[in-house]
C-alpha cells in the first residue's frame, strides 16, 4: 500500500496576538503564534539576499516575538521602536518597531561596523500623535533574550514582567498589572505558564494581528538618494546606478541615474 502523502501544514496570513487578564494575580499574558510573521520576515530575507548567523538569527526571532507581544500591552495608538547593541552572545546591533495601528512589525539585525559596548544595551522609544517621544536606555546585562526582556519592563515600564518561549513559534509574555501578585508571578515556570488556562480564572480582554511588513519603497527612498546624490556621484558616471538599503529592513534597492532625475529636470 503506497505511503499516505502527508498534507502541507498551513500557515495564517497574519499572527494573532490575545491579550489575557488572570483574575486574582492582576496580570496580563500576553500570547502567540509567530509562525506568520517568521514566515514573511524570511521570506523578506531571501527576496533581498539577507541572511543572518545561527545567532543573530535566534536572537532577532525572540525579539521580534517579545517586541510584538509588547505591543499588545500597550495603548493602540503607539509606535514603539527598539535598538539593542549587544556584545554577548554576540557582537551585533539589532531593531524592531512596529505598531497596532498599521498591524505591522519590522526588524533588522546589523553585525557590520558595531561598536563594541561595555555591556548590552537597549535604547526604547515610544512615539505617540502629538505628544513628544519617550526615550529609555536600559542596560541589559549578558542573558538571555527573555532575561533582556524582564530587564526593560522593571527599568522602564516600572512593573515586573515574565517572558517565556512556548516552543514551537509560541511564546508568552506576563506583566504585572496594579495589585498583582508578584510572588506568584516570580515564581513561575514554563509548566506553569502552559497550564494557566487550567489552573487559573483568564478573560481573554482583546487581539491583535500583526505582519511583517515595512512598507519602505523606490518611491519612499528616491528623496533620500536624491538629496544625497552628490556623495555618489563617482559611482553614478562609472556604473550608471547605486544601490541604497531601508534602515528599517534591509530592503536593497538599484537606483539608476534616470530614477534619480527630478521630475523637473531638463532632458
Amino acid at each position: 500500500m503506497a505511503e499516505e502523502q502527508q498534507q502541507p501544514v498551513s500557515v495564517a496570513e497574519f499572527t494573532t496576538i490575545e491579550a489575557i487578564f488572570v483574575r486574582q494575580r492582576n496580570c496580563l499574558l500576553l500570547r502567540g503564534d509567530m509562525s506568520p510573521l517568521y514566515v514573511d520576515y524570511y521570506l523578506h530575507l531571501m527576496q533581498h539576499g539577507m541572511r543572518n548567523g545561527e545567532c543573530e538569527d535566534s536572537v532577532v526571532k525572540k525579539l521580534l516575538a517579545y517586541f510584538t507581544l509588547h505591543l499588545v500591552s500597550r495603548p493602540w495608538q503607539e509606535y514603539h521602536a527598539w535598538t539593542l547593541n549587544t556584545h554577548t552572545p554576540s557582537l551585533a546591533n539589532y531593531f524592531v518597531s512596529g505598531s497596532s495601528v498599521d498591524e505591522e512589525v519590522v526588524c533588522r539585525a546589523f553585525t557590520e561596523g558595531v561598536r563594541r559596548p561595555d555591556t548590552n544595551m537597549l535604547f526604547a522609544q515610544n512615539l505617540r500623535h502629538n505628544k513628544e517621544p519617550q526615550t529609555s536606555v536600559i542596560t541589559l546585562g549578558d542573558g538571555s533574550v527573555e532575561s533582556w526582556i524582564e530587564a526593560y519592563y522593571r527599568q522602564s515600564e516600572q512593573r515586573m514582567a515574565r517572558a517565556f518561549d512556548l516552543g514551537g513559534d509560541h511564546f508568552a509574555l506576563l506583566a504585572a498589572q496594579p495589585g498583582a501578585d508578584h510572588d506568584w508571578l516570580e515564581a513561575l515556570s514554563l509548566e506553569d505558564i502552559l497550564r494557566l488556562d487550567e489552573t487559573e480564572q483568564t478573560k481573554v480582554l482583546e487581539t491583535r494581528r500583526f505582519y511583517f511588513r515595512c512598507g519602505c519603497t523606490v518611491e519612499k527612498i528616491l528623496p533620500v538618494v536624491r538629496a544625497m546624490q552628490h556623495d555618489f556621484a563617482d559611482q553614478l558616471s562609472e556604473q550608471g546606478y547605486v544601490e541604497a538599503s531601508c534602515p528599517r529592513c534591509g530592503a536593497a534597492y538599484r537606483l539608476t541615474s534616470e530614477m534619480l532625475r527630478k521630475p523637473d529636470d531638463a532632458s
